[in-house]
């Protein structure tokens, strides 16, 4: 059974803060920067805003060395963000941070209960904050009746067109509703969406500790929980039995580096999509349905040529195409920094399979 021992959280660096360089307002950027490039720890100190400044240098250097708008090169100037930021460090004494003006987030005490002193990077602590927010104060999903609430490094959508299609879908199936899979159920949304939709049973599986543990304590003992059954594990986890439907939303984008948990939302590995079908035709009943939501985001980003579905259906013998729609993606926000004009042309699929 997976408890709150077994999630994943940012790892609590408990070495000596002697040895760190220090970074208030009176530092020089420029040398602190270059401090980052040969590889020594900065510790932020003063105040929480002095890290942000720092990340926010950060940024501006790095975008001059990859000044590119392209998708590769965007690519290339997060991993050297990453690579950097990771050595901006901050503590935290007692559950707090010692920096004024710092925001409270309850994760330290939940997460840390056994170390109260400790060092972290400023970015995982940013997104503990984050996560602690989005928790709190939930997140309004357009296709719910209620918020959900992530719990952290657990993926949950920021984009909504996919989940207007298949709930749109889901509104014109008339097959039977005894029994579902959601593979990969991360936050829950499509799972929801199905309950809501009148599924009996939606059996959830994940390779995240985190989402299971997330949606446990989120439907806790509510009518929600007798609809969701979870179970974590690869792909179709201890779901052996034959359902009507299999819904899945993998990951769009190829993976181009080592995946962390939360990349694993993001990123697939070559292996993913051939295992998911082969896993998939044993678990579908004959008149079963397959629903894969997808996007051209890879092809459009010439991130790969290969679409992982229409690859399946040429070649995999397992399934045969009933249908696949088709909605344009909603355009970037005009706040958004990041340069995103692919998604002019961007659609979200979804592809309704049967068995062959």
């Amino acid at each position: 059974m997976i408890t709150h021992k077994d999630i994943n959280t940012p790892t609590p660096i408990l070495s000596s803060k002697a040895q760190l360089e220090l970074f208030s307002r009176a530092s020089d950027v420029k040398g602190t920067i270059r401090s980052l490039e040969s590889g020594r720890p900065v510790l932020i100190t003063a105040f929480y805003s002095n890290g942000l400044t720092l990340l926010k240098e950060l940024q501006i250097h790095l975008k001059r060395k990859f000044p590119g708008n392209s998708f590769k090169e965007q690519r290339a100037y997060r991993d050297a963000y990453r690579k950097l930021s990771k050595l901006i460090l901050i503590e935290i004494v007692d559950h707090k941070l010692m920096v004024k003006k710092a925001p409270s987030i309850g994760w330290l005490k939940t997460f840390y209960p056994e170390t109260s002193d400790f060092l972290l990077t400023f970015p995982k602590l940013q997104g503990l904050n984050s996560a602690w927010q989005w928790y709190q104060n939930g997140i309004t999903v357009p296709v719910l009746r209620n918020k959900i609430h992530p719990y952290y490094g657990t993926y949950f959508p920021t984009r909504f067109d996919h989940l207007i299609l298949f709930d749109n879908w889901l509104k014109r199936y008339d097959g039977p509703k005894k029994s579902a899979i959601d593979v990969g159920i991360g936050s829950g949304v499509l799972s929801f969406q199905m309950v809501k939709h009148g599924f009996q049973k939606v059996f959830g599986t994940d390779t995240n500790p985190n989402a299971i543990v997330g949606l446990k304590e989120f439907m806790g003992d509510t009518k929600l929980s007798r609809k969701v059954e979870l179970d974590f594990g690869s792909l179709f986890g201890k779901w052996e039995k034959p359902t009507e439907l299999i819904v899945f939303n993998p990951p769009w984008l190829p993976a181009a580096h080592t995946l962390d948990t939360n990349d694993e939302a993001i990123y697939y590995h070559e292996t993913l999509f051939p295992e998911f079908f082969e896993a998939a035709k044993q678990r579908l009943l004959p008149d079963g349905k397959l629903v894969v939501i997808f996007s051209n985001l890879a092809q459009i980003t010439k991130a790969t040529t290969n679409h992982p579905i229409e690859k399946e259906l040429a070649s995999g013998g397992r399934f045969q195409l009933e249908k696949c729609l088709k909605r344009d993606v909603k355009k970037a926000s005009d706040k958004t920094k990041r340069d995103q004009h692919w998604r002019d042309s961007e659609k979200v699929e979804l592809w309704v399979l049967r068995p062959s």
